[in-house]
């Protein structure tokens, strides 16, 4: 008897499953302390065996039928099950057994939200704030359901709450960086982050969203010293010394990128992302032997990481082997058909390899998805006069005027295209046009056609312009 009822309040949690599985075994009845129970209950659902944590609550709440914590738990699983009816029916007792438990509204709330019923989840979790101990936690659900319901600003203010009272939040920290990345504030980012590192100077994680904020603004020198507080402070932060690497590779300083990145390797197991971001260093090096050895190691370790076998492909271009850069190309493409970096690749190597048609397919679908890329148009327009198709360069140049109306080389390049076709006078109108544009980028059409720089009437009109 005195086995039967052995309370364990101080019992490790390990233990409790450990004599819960063995009382299955005997067929027998122990009797667990309701914090016992949580600890099996919690056991079961982190493992993902929803039936057995089950069992485990009908069995704790016959030993404890006062304990609300049981019926909340029960309606948990009934929401992991997707029974809302019956998640909702538990928690009616637990109210009804403890009406001042801020749990009871939490889940609610989170029921809820999983409807996608915002107002009434905000309803629950705004009272289970107003209940709970620990009101960080609740504040951190408030803020996600203002996120799916996209209002960002809202959620900015709950996680600032938040940090009020718990500054050390660290979940609240990077959704706080996140909304105003979303928000495309990144001052008022840096604002905020210098103000709370004035509080805590050792936060790695506001220093390390700091760096965040001043790499998005392309400051990446005051990113670079951001990153290096939040090392200081936590030694192996794999994250921070794997930014700070491509903060480095921004300011072209590669070798030393390539550096920072294997520092990872030291706090973390080496990854696709850092093998790939190597990769990148040693192609901008032009050390493409290296490039190619680091892209492989990325592939190798995630054969579906697109970027490692473009990356694999742009060495064998830069190294004039086209027709082997085609397959490694079209082997990303197959993992990201819509990316347009991809399809220029495949472009370009088609017209040095001499396949016009090839070429000029790849052309048109890099110009679909994207028609803003105006050196796409030029090249596009390039490999059609070179193909001895003038008019059909006039009519890619024009057509990427249409899309980009505000790029002036586009213009000088039509103008170009019309001198050689002897449209001389609808030339000289582009060239007038192209002035306005920009004026100061008349030498493009001397670097395009060297011969113009001696041609008089060009000239004049040039200068009539700058008059």
């Amino acid at each position: 008897m005195e086995d039967d009822f052995d309370f364990e309040f101080s019992e490790d949690p390990k233990l409790s499953v450990e004599r819960y599985e063995e009382m299955l075994r005997n067929h027998d009845q122990y009797f667990f302390d309701a914090l016992a129970f949580e600890n099996i209950i919690d056991y079961y659902m982190d493992k993902g065996d929803h039936l057995k944590a089950m069992q485990v609550i009908e069995y704790a709440v016959k030993q404890h039928p006062y304990a609300t914590i049981f019926h909340i738990k029960k309606a948990q699983l009934h929401l992991f099950a997707n029974e809302v009816e019956q998640a909702f029916e538990s928690l009616e007792k637990a109210e009804l057994l403890e009406p001042s438990d801020a749990d009871v509204y939490l889940v609610k709330g989170n029921i809820f939200e999983s409807l996608e019923r915002h107002e009434e989840a905000l309803e629950y979790l705004k009272k289970a704030l107003e209940l709970a101990d620990a009101k960080d936690e609740v504040l951190m659900q408030i803020v996600f359901v203002y996120q799916n319901m996209g209002d960002y600003e809202q959620a900015v203010a709950y996680l600032k709450q938040c940090l009020e009272i718990n500054m050390e939040n660290q979940d609240a920290l990077y959704e706080l960086a996140f909304c105003y990345d979303v928000l495309d504030k990144q001052e008022e980012s840096i604002q905020f982050y210098q103000q709370f590192i004035d509080n805590d100077p050792y936060s790695f994680a506001a220093w390390y969203n700091l760096g965040n904020a001043y790499h998005k603004l392309e400051l990446y020198e005051k990113a670079i010293d951001a990153y290096d507080y939040a090392i200081l402070i936590k030694d192996n932060f794999a994250s921070a010394y794997f930014n700070k690497g491509h903060a480095l590779s921004q300011l072209n300083r590669h070798q030393e990128a390539i550096n920072v990145y294997r520092e990872t390797f030291e706090y973390e197991a080496p990854n696709a992302d850092v093998y790939c971001a190597i990769g990148e260093c040693y192609e901008k090096l032009q050390r493409m032997d290296d490039a190619r050895s680091y892209y492989k190691k990325a592939v190798k370790m995630d054969p579906e990481m697109a970027d490692a076998w473009f990356g694999i492909g742009a060495t064998l271009e830069f190294e004039e082997r086209y027709f082997e850069s085609l397959h490694f190309f079209k082997k990303a493409l197959d993992l990201d058909n819509e990316n347009p970096d991809f399809w220029y690749a495949i472009a370009d190597a088609h017209f040095k390899l001499g396949n016009f048609e090839e070429s000029n397919a790849a052309y048109d679908k890099v110009l679909d998805l994207d028609p803003l890329d105006v050196d796409a148009w030029l090249d596009y327009a390039g490999m059609a006069f070179t193909a001895q198709d003038c008019k059909r360069s006039i009519e890619i140049v024009s057509e990427g005027i249409k899309n980009n109306p505000d790029f002036a080389d586009l213009y000088y390049r039509l103008v170009a295209y019309l001198l050689v076709d002897g449209q001389y006078n609808e030339a000289l109108a582009q060239l007038q046009t192209a002035l306005s544009v920009d004026a100061n980028k008349h030498y493009l059409l001397f670097e395009y056609l060297p011969q113009l720089e001696n041609n008089q009437t060009i000239w004049d009109v040039i200068k009539g312009f700058h008059k």
